[in-house]
């Protein structure tokens, strides 16, 4: 663990917050593995009056950033996905250290931001307008797209790098400069990303600003942040209870917001489904990351002909699953993130049962020599009603709840009623039963499959759902744009001012 820490430049004792300098005299707090229950290193937090200082120092690298041809800005991004590749395998260890999830998963998250960099340093050539034909002669009207500002990031325990890099790099192409406040359970991965583009910034002249960090608390650092005027654009990742918080106080200032908040999403297994394929898809998105992704596979909504079937593969699967140290390569489900993580699974266990559900299999919590200080706990299957309150909400922890259903009307019924709209998927070989789930009055969410599972979306689409999912889109397609103003532009080469609409006003 030292020599990955060390790769990094990651010490006993780190400064949380980054302006081009490293600055912290704020509280301490510790990175706790949950793999054992240790501290890994210390981190000093930012407080309020360093917080204004790295907010004021980003919008001045923005104000220079803006100026740079965005190819030229696209090269400090080449680097820095070479910079990530050349770490991608301490950076992977670093996110399982810390977050917990198994290293191969760690590693894949990696690779999620060399790919972005990529994607966005092509992007650094694409920022295209429209050229729009004038209905008055002599005229010609135009759109362009300009830098934003800085554009504040709020992420997650459980991608503590990929989702900081989907907005970076694509925002660093754009002109903007970013203002990262991680989540205060995985710090040091943070910290780690931004050494890795300090250097990079600094051998390609760009002021290392653009890639500024606040560690801090929510209450003082995170409210600050989501106040500041000088950040015209807050993208978040969180809970939907933290999603409201941040539209409503954006919203009151009249910022922008990209939110990307809970799921509950369900995979819809037909009578013609390959089931050897569904099994496959349905433990990888259940049970990967310990159920801890917003893209997990909560909900699995099986017709009645095949619902015993797929069952008793499902639980002799769950019972199968080696977990343990994530480190191990033979491990394929790790811990979940933190003690309270553990305690809410176990109070959503309880709630299931109180609501009239049926423990299938799983939802103990292991502890003995194998698992000395960790935060292990087996995956769970339930029987459960859609309608039943629990069901409605999203519980971050490997609950898999099992639901019936007669019709395909009724499937897709059940499907969307629930207040989230992230991933979904419906596994069939029936093409107009794939049809309808795709359409308009199919799967109401933001990401919808065939035949593939809700979870592992690639980088090249815009990530994001619909209702209280927030309506945010990140990464790729066109996603680029929420991190730019659109400007319309009309030029008159005629020595006539006619008006639109035909208006006359005046000789």
């Amino acid at each position: 663990m030292q020599q990955i820490l060390g790769n990094l430049g990651i010490e006993s004792t780190n400064a949380g917050g980054f302006c081009g300098e490293w600055v912290g005299r704020g509280e301490k707090i510790d990175s706790i593995s949950p793999i054992n229950g240790k501290s890994i290193a210390t981190v000093t937090q930012v407080t309020s009056d360093e917080y204004d200082r790295i907010a004021a120092r980003a919008h001045e690298a923005f104000l220079k950033w803006r100026d740079v041809p965005a190819p030229v800005r696209g090269e400090t991004v080449r680097r820095l996905g070479l910079a990530l590749r050349e770490h991608k395998a301490d950076l992977g260890a670093l996110v399982t250290l810390e977050m917990g999830k198994i290293r191969a998963e760690g590693e894949g998250e990696v690779q999620e931001m060399v790919d972005i960099c990529d994607f966005s340093v092509g992007l650094s050539r694409q920022l295209y307008g429209l050229t729009i034909q004038s209905e008055r002669p002599g005229h010609r009207m135009f759109e362009q797209w300009h830098p934003l500002g800085v554009v504040g990031v709020i992420s997650a325990f459980n991608f503590p790098v990929a989702v900081w890099s989907w907005n970076a790099a694509i925002a660093a192409v754009c002109g903007d400069a970013v203002l990262w406040k991680p989540s205060s359970l995985t710090p040091l991965t943070a910290i780690a990303c931004t050494k890795i583009a300090e250097r990079v910034c600094r051998a390609t002249g760009a002021d290392p600003a653009i890639f500024s960090l606040v560690v801090g608390r929510g209450s003082t650092v995170g409210e600050k942040l989501l106040h500041d005027r000088r950040i015209p654009l807050v993208s978040a990742t969180g809970s939907c209870e933290m999603g409201y918080r941040v539209g409503e106080i954006v919203g009151k200032r009249l910022g922008r917001t990209i939110l990307e908040l809970g799921g509950n999403n369900a995979i819809i297994v037909t009578p013609d489904a390959d089931m050897k394929l569904a099994i496959r898809a349905i433990l990888f998105g259940s049970v990967g990351t310990a159920g801890q992704r917003c893209t997990t596979t909560r909900r699995i909504i099986v017709h009645d002909s095949v619902r015993d079937q797929l069952v008793e593969k499902l639980v002799t699967a769950y019972k199968q699953i080696n977990i343990g140290d994530p480190l191990e390569p033979e491990t394929l489900m790790g811990p979940l993130v933190d003690t309270d993580t553990v305690e809410i699974m176990m109070t959503a266990l309880d709630t299931i049962k109180q609501q009239g559900g049926e423990i299938l299999c799983g939802g103990e919590k292991l502890e003995g020599n194998k698992y000395p200080g960790g935060c292990y706990v087996t995956p769970c299957i339930a029987d459960i009603r859609n309608e039943s309150p629990i069901v409605q909400e999203e519980t971050f922890a490997p609950i898999l709840y099992i639901i019936p259903y007669k019709t395909i009307d009724d499937a897709i019924a059940m499907h969307n009623d629930v207040p989230q709209g992230l991933s979904s998927a419906i596994f069939t070989r029936n093409l107009l039963e794939a049809e309808q789930f795709l359409s308009g009055r199919g799967s109401d969410c933001g990401i919808a499959n065939v035949n593939i599972g809700t979870s592992g979306a690639e980088i090249g689409g815009a990530f994001g759902g619909e209702k209280e999912t927030g309506g945010g889109r990140e990464s790729g397609s066109d996603a680029w744009k929420a991190y730019m103003r659109r400007q319309t532009n009309t030029i008159n080469y005629s020595t006539e001012l006619p008006l639109a609409q035909g208006i006359k006003f005046g000789d």
